[in-house]
């Protein structure tokens, strides 16, 4: 009896246990599916007990996510857990409408309250406790103790060193010489003392004749040599040089259309001249009140085969005061020319005087001033002409803007008429000519770094403007040109334009075009002048040894006029030339030179065309 009791006593202590534990696992699992919700106590069975534990353990995550949000619920409501007898409030005797208000109640805490926030209101950024100062470095300036001046006048240019010479060492002689066809034979030499700043001299000589073959005895020949001399002192400069000139040709020239052809023997002609000038000026001073003053000096003496002479000796001087940006001066020519040949004998001489005064400023330039001249000798004459120039800067440093009205005496001489025409004749007529008005407007400047131009409109009043025509009697042997005059005021119009391209010390090209129509006053035409001219030329060092030049002629056609009154006109024609020089050593140089590459046989003159294709080569040497 005992032992049954014992017995029955021990599993009613397990069954307690057991009950106990089931009962805590169904309150935790409770927990976790209903937070914040009234429950009913039951007592479920023992195999749906074991089946809640096992889902519980197989999704914590699923568990988690709930909790979270049966928390965010609680947090936003939360709600009563004292026991109202479950749901059916009408049937819990814990009710208090039921049990008439007893405070007898009984509390059943399904679960410990965590509160869960919600991520909007989690702060998941720590802030940053490191305290960094930024860097500052100090300022520290120095000021430019510097005057602001105005320095876009034109001013002369300040006195630069002398760049080295490209040669390790210089050399103050120089000769070169060469051969070609058409019998060309050339020579030229330079000789000087060497570097000397204060003290300069030497001399030079120059050959250079050729021989055609396309007319009998298509000769001519140059030759010229002379000496200089500079002294630079402290307060002024000496110069001086003495020269002689010799050309020599025959007249060649004929109708080679004339049949027969004519018969004779071309007459010898040659020049001679001997030519001195001596000058002393004052050195630059860089101030604002400088007086300058010079004195110069120049004559020679010229004759020819036949009975042609000219003796000219020209002294010019001038003074200037100059006061900051005011000039005032001075200037005076006289010029003393003898002219004599088989039929007469002239004093031909003029005085000029020409007082000015200069403005010049920032932006502008104004030269104004008249030129008084006075003709004495075999003629007497008296003008006071015009000598005026402004200038002004339109774009500052590029372009200028100028405008120039001039007038003068231009002296007939023996000297200019034979150099332009070697195949005159004699007994040349005599009579100064008057420019009455000059007036030119145009622009000049730099387009660009090294582009520098010119170009510019004119309208020119010529009195007695000098003509060369031809004077032809083939029948007495006499193929020569004559001058005559434009009696009266001629007008002269036109065009003239220059470039010059300098892209570096390697690279130079040049050129100048000059359109003109001239309105005569008692001739035709304007004889044996072109209406267009072109020049140009270019200058190349490909290497520090090889030097490649080139030259264009080209002028319009003209016309000359015969002695029965017969207009004859004379083509347009292109010159093309170039040379090369290749420098073999520091002292042995060799070069070639090309004329008249197009090989045209084209006239300058009427009947006595120019060479064609010519060449000639040879060698240069320095010591």
């Amino acid at each position: 009896m005992r032992f049954r009791r014992t017995i029955y006593t021990l599993v009613t202590l397990i069954s307690v246990v057991q009950f106990a534990q089931v009962n805590a696992q169904t309150k935790k699992q409770t927990k976790k599916t209903t937070a914040a919700k009234t429950v009913k106590t039951v007592k479920p069975a023992k195999s749906a007990k074991k089946t809640a534990a096992r889902k519980a353990e197989a999704r914590p995550s699923a568990q988690k996510a709930t909790a979270r949000r049966l928390g965010e619920v609680a947090a936003k409501n939360p709600v009563d857990t004292t026991k109202r007898g479950g749901q059916n409030a009408a049937n819990n005797p814990n009710n208090p409408d039921k049990n008439g208000g007893s405070l007898s109640e009984e509390i059943v805490v399904t679960t410990n309250y965590k509160p869960v926030l919600a991520d909007a209101v989690k702060i998941r950024r720590n802030p940053n406790l490191e305290e960094a100062t930024p860097y500052k470095a100090p300022l520290t300036y120095t000021p430019l103790d510097k005057r602001l001046e105005a320095n876009s006048a034109i001013k002369q240019l300040d006195a630069m060193k002398m760049p080295p010479p490209r040669d390790s060492i210089p050399y103050n002689n120089y000769v070169k010489g060469g051969l070609g066809n058409i019998k060309t034979t050339y020579a030229e030499g330079y000789f000087n003392n060497g570097a000397d700043e204060g003290l300069q001299y030497g001399g030079w000589v120059k050959h250079f004749a050729q021989s055609g073959s396309d007319f009998k005895k298509q000769n001519q020949g140059k030759d010229e040599v002379g000496v200089f001399g500079k002294n630079i002192g402290e307060t002024s400069t000496l110069s001086g040089q003495i020269d002689y000139h010799y050309q020599s040709n025959y007249f060649y020239g004929y109708n080679a259309n004339t049949t027969p052809a004519p018969v004779f023997d071309p007459a010898h002609e040659h020049f001679n001249k001997i030519g001195a000038q001596g000058e002393i000026a004052s050195n630059y001073r860089d101030t604002d009140r400088a007086f300058v003053y010079a004195l110069k000096a120049n004559g020679y003496l010229f004759n020819n085969a036949f009975h042609a002479k000219e003796n000219n000796l020209v002294l010019t001087g001038f003074i200037n005061q100059t006061v900051k940006q005011f000039y005032a001066g001075l200037g005076a020519t006289l010029d003393l020319a003898t002219q004599k040949d088989s039929l007469y004998s002239y004093n031909n001489s003029i005085f000029r005087l020409n007082p000015y005064l200069k403005f010049q400023g920032t932006n502008y330039k104004i030269d104004a001033g008249i030129n008084i001249a006075d003709e004495f000798g075999f003629t007497s004459k008296f003008y006071v002409l015009p000598a005026a120039k402004l200038e002004l800067q339109v774009i500052p440093n590029y372009v200028r803007l100028f405008v120039e009205a001039k007038g003068d005496i231009n002296r007939s001489s023996l000297l200019n008429f034979y150099m332009a025409n070697p195949f005159l004749g004699e007994n040349l007529q005599i009579k100064n000519s008057v420019d009455l008005l000059d007036l030119a407007a145009g622009l000049k400047g730099t387009l660009a770094p090294g582009l520098g131009f010119k170009a510019f409109i004119f309208r020119n009043q010529v009195k007695d403007m000098p003509l060369l025509v031809s004077n032809f009697d083939f029948g007495k042997s006499y193929n020569r040109f004559a001058v005559i005059y434009d009696n009266g005021t001629s007008k002269v119009s036109g065009f003239t334009g220059e470039l010059n391209y300098r892209a570096s010390d390697d690279f130079n090209l040049f050129g100048q075009v000059e359109f003109k129509d001239y309105q005569m006053a008692s001739e035709k035409r304007a004889w044996n002048l072109p209406k267009f001219k072109l020049t140009a030329g270019t200058v190349i060092h490909i290497t520090d040894k090889v030097n490649v030049t080139g030259s264009l002629l080209f002028r319009g056609n003209t016309y000359d006029r015969l002695n029965n009154g017969a207009v004859v006109n004379i083509n347009s024609f292109a010159d093309l030339s170039g040379g090369v020089e290749y420098k073999a050593t520091g002292r042995l140089s060799v070069f070639v030179n090309v004329n008249n590459l197009l090989n045209q046989n084209y006239q300058t003159w009427l009947y006595y065309p120019d060479y064609g294709f010519n060449i000639f080569g040879g060698a240069g040497f320095k010591f």
